[in-house]
């Protein structure tokens, strides 16, 4: 039985599909973390990227006095109480006008477990409804054609943003925001080309800590061995990420390796970060933590 629910697991982790995390097997020793809550010790971010049919990507223009007037793709911090779907449909409503709904997770960016970014290959909705048009001038697409909003004209400028548009990938407005986004484009790009991994969207599950579920593979030849957890059913190991100041700065990766010297007794271990395999988060009562199942060679 314990080989079935490990199968089921494994299974369901490499699908995209999230599992409840209920233990940790490395994290502080003693008494139990306090979670993590946003605007007290984490921060997330999330970023939206929109590529339209003509290879043109959506960009905002910045209200903000220290990046006034510059450019970039529409995204801002979650807020309590979101999940990462709501804080990216209502960033992109405040700052581009439309409504959306994301295609597939791009890309995780992180400078440790306190800021980590979420960046969506994303479409308005109703886009399939659309019309090759434009308005005679203007950038922006005449009104009524999108069913999920109107895109944002220089006459609706706030606090949020100035204006919207679509613009050619290969030649963006000046000056950006930051040179940050030009690789995010680019793996956009990329996977409406040639897709490199499955749709993968966040699960709403909740947790209270940052932490990442491990897929860890060793190999020969002929056999793929999977790291278990052994303490109560067998299961995919666990680990809490950012108990050290040394961890909080040297980035999530830490917690893997602290992982595996913990059971594996070597500190000489060469590990690789194969990919995400999916993304869990809830963001309701309470539930600030996120669990990143990851894919890692050893």
């Amino acid at each position: 039985m314990a080989s079935e629910g490990l199968r089921g697991a494994l299974t369901a982790v490499l699908g995209g599909r999230g599992l409840l995390v209920q233990n940790y097997d490395s994290g502080p020793a003693g008494e139990p973390p306090a979670p993590v809550r946003l605007r007290r010790n984490v921060c997330y971010v999330v970023l939206a990227v929109f590529l339209n049919e003509q290879d043109e990507v959506l960009l905002v223009q910045e209200a903000k006095k220290e990046c006034r007037g510059s450019w970039y793709l529409p995204a801002g911090r979650m807020e309590p109480g979101e999940t990462i779907v709501e804080a990216l449909q209502r960033e992109v409503k405040e700052e581009a006008g439309l409504q959306c709904e994301p295609l597939t997770l791009l890309s995780v960016e992180e400078r440790g477990p306190s800021w980590i970014r979420f960046a969506f290959l994303t479409r308005p909705t109703g886009m399939a409804q659309q019309v090759a048009a434009w308005a005679e001038g203007s950038r922006h697409r005449s009104p009524g054609l999108y069913s999920g909003g109107i895109l944002k004209t220089s006459k609706e400028a706030d606090a949020e943003s100035l204006q919207a548009g679509w613009y050619p990938r290969t030649s963006l407005p000046t000056p950006l925001r930051a040179q940050d986004i030009l690789h995010l484009v680019d793996l956009a790009a990329q996977y409406r080309q040639r897709a490199r991994h499955p749709l993968l969207l966040p699960q709403e599950l909740p947790c209270s800590l940052v932490c990442q579920r491990l897929v860890a593979t060793f190999t020969n030849v002929q056999t793929v061995w999977v790291l278990v957890g052994t303490v109560g059913t067998p299961h995919l190991p666990v680990t809490a990420c950012g108990f050290t100041p040394m961890e909080q700065r040297g980035g999530i990766k830490m917690a893997v390796l602290r992982l595996l010297q913990e059971c594996l007794s070597l500190h000489h271990l060469a590990v690789e970060t194969q990919g995400l395999l999916g993304l869990q988060h809830l963001g309701k009562d309470l539930t600030d933590g996120i669990c990143m199942n990851v894919l890692v060679t050893c």
